[in-house]
Formats: C-alpha cells, sequence, structure tokens
C-alpha cells in the first residue's frame, strides 16, 4: 500500500487514525469521570466535559494550522520557538498562578494556560536543531554538554515551579542522544546511578557501600591475569559511595515532605507500623480506590457511565491523572489492552517513521516525540497501578486539561508535517 502523492493524502493516516482515537475515547472517559448529574450538552461549559470538548476543537484547528505551513519553517524557527517558551516559563515566575501548590499556570480570563506542556515541542525542536547542526558530533563531550544544558535550562525552570512530574519527562531526551551516538557508558553509568541511589534508600550507606566493594573485587579478581585498574577502581567505589551520600542528603534535606513519603511508601522505608498506616490512608488512598476501580472492571467492564467507583466519585483526580482508572471500571480488561495496544503501535510507528526520514532533523524530532510519549505513558499508567510513586503526569489525549491536550497535539502534528515531506512506502 502506497500514500498518495496528492498533497492532501500524503501525511501518515495510521498515525492521525490513532491520535483521533485515543482523543475520542479519551473524551469518553473524561465525561464519565468529571459529569455531574444530568448531561445537557456535550458542550456545557459547567462541565469539565464540556471544557475538553472546545479544547478538542481547538487542537483540531491547530492541527490544520501545523500542517498548513511549511515544513522548513519548524527547522529554521526552531531556536526562536524555544527561546520564547523559555520565556514563557520564566514569565511564571512574575505572573503565575499557584495551583495546588504549583506555580505553573497562566491565568486567562476563567481558563488557565500551563506553558509548560507546550515547552516540550519546542525543547524537541531546539534539540533536533542542534543535534542536526552539521558542526555538532554527539560523541564530542564539548556538544553533548550542550545539547543537555538545552534540555537542563526548562527543566530547571520547570522543577523552580514545584512542578517534579513534569521535570521527569526531561529524562525522555536521553533516549534521544543515545539514538544519536553518545558513548554506551552513558547508559551504563545511569543505570548504576539509579541502583545506587535506590540501595542507599533502602539499605543505607554502610550496606551500600559493601555491595559497591564486593562488585570491585569481583572486577578485580577477574581481571587478575592482566595489571588490574587498582585506582581506578577506587576511584569509582569514593564516587559511588559519594553519590550514595549525594541522594540520601537530597532525600532527607531537599525533598518535601509529601515527596519523601511517596518514595519511603514505594520502597517500603517505613518501620513504624502505625505511621505507614497513616500514610496508606492518606497518601495512597488515590492509589487504593484506582487499583479497586480497575479490578472491578474485569474483562468487558461494567459499561459507558456505569462504573460505581467513577460515578461515586471514589477516586481523586479521576479526570486527570487517575483517568486510567475509569478506562479499567467502565470498559474493563479488553478497554485497557485497547488503550495499551494505541499507545504501542503510535509510538512505534513514530519511531519507524523517525528512522526512514530524509533529514537528521526530523529524525531527532521524530525520536524527541516517541521518547516523550513513552515516558508519559510508562509514568501515568505505572503510578495508576501501583508500579511506581505517584507523580503528577497526564496520560497524552486522555487526562482532562486544554495545556495537556493542546501541548501533545502540537508534539504530534509537527512530526507528522514534517514526515509528509517525503514519500515513502509502508
Amino acid at each position: 500500500m502506497y500514500r498518495e502523492n496528492h498533497r492532501g493524502f500524503k501525511f501518515d493516516w495510521l498515525t492521525i487514525i490513532l491520535y483521533l482515537a485515543l482523543v475520542l475515547f479519551g473524551y469518553i472517559n473524561i465525561v464519565s469521570a468529571s459529569h455531574d448529574g444530568d448531561i445537557t450538552s456535550w458542550f456545557d461549559m459547567s462541565q469539565r466535559f464540556g471544557k475538553q470538548a472546545v479544547f478538542i476543537c481547538v487542537s483540531i484547528t491547530l492541527i490544520i494550522i501545523i500542517l498548513s505551513l511549511e515544513s522548513r519553517f519548524y527547522e529554521r524557527f526552531a531556536s526562536i520557538i524555544y527561546l520564547f517558551s523559555l520565556l514563557t516559563l520564566v514569565g511564571l515566575f512574575l505572573f503565575g498562578k499557584n495551583i495546588n501548590g504549583a506555580t505553573s499556570w497562566y491565568g486567562i480570563g476563567g481558563m488557565t494556560l500551563q506553558p509548560s506542556e507546550f515547552a516540550k515541542a519546542a525543547t524537541a525542536l531546539a534539540v533536533s536543531k542542534y543535534i542536526s547542526d552539521l558542526q555538532t558530533d554527539m560523541k564530542s563531550i564539548k556538544d553533548q554538554i550542550k545539547a543537555l544544558a538545552i534540555i537542563v535550562v526548562p527543566s530547571i525552570l520547570i522543577l523552580l515551579q514545584n512542578d517534579a512530574g513534569s521535570t521527569l519527562v526531561y529524562g525522555a531526551f536521553f533516549f534521544v542522544f543515545y539514538r544519536e551516538g553518545i558513548q554506551q557508558v552513558y547508559l551504563i553509568s545511569l543505570t548504576a546511578l539509579i541502583t545506587i541511589a535506590i540501595l542507599a534508600l533502602k539499605f543505607g550507606l554502610l550496606v551500600t557501600a559493601g555491595i559497591l566493594i564486593l562488585f570491585a573485587l569481583i572486577y578485580l579478581f577477574r581481571k587478575r591475569k592482566r595489571r588490574p585498574p587498582i585506582l581506578r577502581t577506587i576511584a569509582l567505589i569514593v564516587l559511588g559511595v559519594g553519590i550514595a551520600v549525594g541522594v540520601r542528603f537530597f532525600y532527607t534535606s531537599i525533598l518535601k515532605p509529601h515527596q519523601q513519603d511517596r518514595i519511603s511508601l514505594w520502597l517500603r522505608l517505613e518501620k513504624d507500623p502505625e505511621k505507614l498506616r497513616q500514610m496508606k490512608q492518606t497518601i495512597l488512598y488515590n492509589l487504593n480506590e484506582s487499583e479497586k476501580a480497575i479490578s472491578s472492571g474485569g474483562l468487558t467492564g461494567k459499561g459507558f457511565m456505569e462504573g460505581t467507583r467513577t460515578t461515586g466519585k471514589f477516586v481523586p483526580e479521576q479526570d486527570t491523572d487517575y483517568i486510567f482508572s475509569t478506562v479499567g471500571e467502565e470498559w474493563g480488561f479488553l478497554g485497557s489492552a485497547f488503550v495499551v495496544i494505541c499507545f504501542v503501535i503510535l509510538i512505534v510507528r513514530i519511531l519507524y517513521l523517525a528512522e526512514i526520514q530524509k533529514s537528521q532533523f526530523s529524525r531527532v524530532y521524530g525520536y524527541s516525540v516517541a521518547s516523550i510519549f513513552f515516558v508519559h505513558f510508562l509514568i501515568n499508567t505505572g503510578m495508576v497501578m501501583g508500579l511506581i510513586p505517584t507523580v503528577g503526569i497526564p496520560l497524552p489525549f486522555f487526562s482532562y486539561g486544554g495545556s495537556s491536550l493542546m501541548g501533545f497535539t502540537i508534539l504530534l502534528f509537527i512530526f507528522v508535517k514534517l514526515d509528509s515531506n517525503k514519500i515513502n512506502e509502508w
């Protein structure tokens, strides 16, 4: 099957169909999770689903605008778009609106706008522009630092706004850097860093140091026929212990109490039964109710607007961070599998299209889009099912919110436009 040469038919329709399926199914679940009484109008602005319907219409308008612009526009103005995005993030410190402890929104009339959702696409464009530059070599330490700075600046600004969830998403760009040629040692180092951090929090400094020394001795023993790198091994042990100390300090002195409690529950760090019970009643309330809603759905679910835990508002934030629990209760395992399959196909499709791009800019941007979607999907569904600590992060195209929907729409359809600049077989 070939995509048509005609101008109106050379977009990747599989990607567009998956987008529409996720947005429409997401809207149906937002209706179930947010409706309050009888539904008189799908555009009832007193209801969240009514506002979401407007957001969908605005997103479709954005799609038309994005696809109408020339592909070269996004590469040519990538730096300007990125700088403008940074200005919107800085402006929050002066004009931002505080909601739930995070100063991440601009108040516009009766609506709010969250610039961090749009900063993802802007950062992806900037990263793509820099890496595709003829003078950039991702095996060069200097160029790696510059590329890292592009993602660190917005992530720090977002973190200072007390939005740790959105900050985590910028770790997705590591996959992009790895695809573009950074050394494998970075992957090994990242894995070691995460392992040391978990060991330091779970077992303490002494046990962590002992494990590091044990692995060092095994390494030296295997190198006994060669000249053993003793000094290098000792330096790595000292570095590992230093990282463990830093992680403990960050956990006890930098993180806020509610963040500490979430990590503590995830790693089972709390030993006091009474405090553990209190933490579960407060912090794990959302998670427990979410798991109950998902498990009650069975194979086929209870049906649209028939979920007792959803209609009874048992799950807080169910139309935003915990929207997947509505899917599990009302559409069951089959509905949940449908959502997972759609996301997997979408991400794999984007990766495939990215690999066959003619320009490096388009390829890097495609990998950025796929990586961001993957991290959002992994964290949100993992959080809802209790596999990772609770983090406030939306499920793309599903969670309620205009900024989220429009931000993800812009992110995806810029790539659809870039991909349409060529014709290929699929």
